[in-house]
């Protein structure tokens, strides 16, 4: 591994830019897909945050975020500081990839944040990697960010009429709605233009955040925290016994020895300092919850706004048991995402539940691309049938979600080879028929399957005997949140909050911007001027 050092411009600060030998900048993301290249729902990404006096907050922050990697396998970032400065070590790939004993050696201090990425704006390169970092006129700022804004082109405005402050740049080469954030953070000023704060912008920034965001962000001296006002993902805080924790999910806690101490709330904002804990709130809470992380997005062992995740999709699967029944001879589960909604299925049901497929635990992030023979082998590359549980067997498959349905499409096909005598689809999510603008990168709505044919149609282009889904409200039972309190938007189209024009939104809205060159809109100037 190559570390290059650079000292951050019209600061006294340095950045470290691990390079990995042999890896490529490139995309490479994991996901819980079964076909080579088919794209899936990509999971939001992990932010954990540190604050423990005499503890290693960067091997803290390694395997908290070691427990986030499910969130996001694009890159990871940690930022640490020791009172004095603020040191940022991230690249792409994987958080064991990107970091090791030498790089966390370097990250000395006592408050650290760090983030797992997915990219839902900006493009999966290094300079969009996170945690994010900016000068500003009394230290400097790193900020990791989990969610997705909807006012992104509004926040680019607002960057772009920021004052320059001692001469420093705005000019940056990312293009993520992050940095448009931490970058609002680090340039305000007073209306006598004295430069605010951190905690003093924060209260003039949020307010006018739309979308989802849990941020979890500090300068040398403290550590910050911040809910939308939805709460549309999750955020929680955890107590060390010298210091605290704030992480995406309960389960992060688990793994660094932190108690968990209760949620961040929707629309809060906390500082954690040598003086403790304060919090204050920036927006009355709105709860709007994303169903999709009960669904499938969080981990099993995490428990979200009181509510445990496996058993939510245990409960799930009991539910779609009752609301449609199969005569059959065995319950398998697409694995592992559908396993615990094939558990409560084989349950409410009374047929027994099976392994009758056998994963690869090692297919993961991979830069060789299959030959076309094996890419024709498709889902064996991650999946193969036990032929002697399956052949002459009634199955009922049990998944969490289809997007396009070529996953379904080929396991059935592969389930038929094995000999299997029936194939039952079922499926513990509504159909998916529209859009993410939270966090998760579904297909566009044209490829989403359910959005342009019935049920039927869909499970006979599978290939099924039958194919069912829960009901939305058998979902939302299943979690215990009262329905008002959940977002569901990607079922039913009933979005949390009144979004913006379509050419207003969409991952590459930056790129696209800074495309427009010369005659681009404030979006280019805020990411691009000198």
């Amino acid at each position: 591994m190559i570390h290059e050092w650079s000292r951050i411009p019209n600061s006294d600060q340095w950045s470290i830019s691990p390079t990995l030998e042999g890896v490529p900048r490139g995309d490479g993301r994991l996901n819980h897909d079964l076909l080579p290249g088919e794209k899936g729902p990509q999971d939001a990404c992990g932010v954990f945050g540190v604050w423990a006096p005499g503890e290693e907050v960067a091997k803290l922050t390694y395997f908290g975020l070691y427990a986030l990697q499910h969130r996001g396998q694009e890159s990871a970032g940690i930022a640490v500081s020791n009172g004095s400065q603020i040191l940022v070590f991230k690249d792409m790939g994987l958080v064991s990839q990107v970091f090791d004993e030498t790089s966390l050696g370097s990250l000395q201090g006592h408050i650290a944040v760090g983030h797992a990425r997915y990219s839902t704006t900006g493009a999966s390169v290094w300079e969009n990697a996170q945690p994010t970092f900016r000068a500003t006129a009394q230290g400097s700022i790193a900020l990791g960010h989990n969610g997705n804004l909807v006012n992104t082109a509004q926040l680019a405005g607002l960057v772009a009429d920021l004052p320059k402050q001692d001469g420093r740049s705005t000019r940056v080469a990312a293009t993520n709605d992050t940095d448009l954030i931490t970058a609002l953070l680090a340039g305000q000023v007073d209306d006598d233009g004295k430069p605010l704060t951190v905690e003093e912008a924060a209260g003039k920034v949020l307010p006018q955040v739309r979308g989802a965001f849990s941020l979890v962000f500090m300068d040398e001296h403290t550590l910050y925290a911040a809910r939308d006002p939805q709460g549309i993902r999750p955020l929680v805080l955890g107590r060390l016994e010298r210091g605290w924790v704030v992480a995406s999910e309960s389960a992060a806690l688990d793994i660094c020895g932190a108690s968990y101490v209760r949620e961040i709330e929707p629309g809060e904002f906390v500082a954690i300092d040598e003086n403790g804990l304060r919090t204050s709130r920036f927006a009355e809470a709105k709860p709007k919850g994303c169903v999709f992380e009960y669904v499938y997005l969080a981990r099993p062992d995490t428990d979200i706004a009181g509510r445990n995740v496996y058993l939510s999709r245990v409960e799930m699967g009991r539910k779609l048991a009752k609301e449609a029944p199969a005569e059959a001879d065995l319950v398998i589960a697409t694995p592992e995402s559908g396993t615990p909604a094939a558990i409560g299925y084989a349950e409410a049901s009374g047929i027994p539940f099976g392994n009758g497929l056998v994963k690869n635990a090692y297919v993961g992030r991979t830069f060789i691309q299959p030959s076309q023979t094996i890419r024709q082998l498709g889902i064996r590359l991650k999946l193969n049938p036990l032929k002697e549980v399956i052949k002459g067997k009634r199955l009922v498959v049990v998944d969490d979600s289809i997007v396009r349905g070529n996953t379904q499409r080929a396991l059935v096909r592969m389930l038929r080879e094995a000999g299997a005598a029936e194939i039952h689809i079922r499926i513990s999510s509504p159909p998916v028929k529209w859009p993410c603008f939270f966090g998760i990168d579904f297909a566009t709505r044209a490829e989403l399957i359910a959005n342009g044919m019935s049920v039927e149609e869909i499970g006979t282009s599978m290939g099924a005997d039958s194919l069912a889904y829960i009901s939305i409200d058998g979902m939302i039972e299943a979690t215990t949140i009262a329905k008002p309190n959940l977002c569901r938007a990607c079922f039913d189209g009933e979005y949390p909050m009144e979004l913006p024009d379509p050419e207003l939104l969409g991952k590459q809205l930056l790129e696209t911007e800074l495309a427009a060159g010369p005659a681009g809109t404030a979006a280019a100037d805020a990411i691009r001027r000198p």
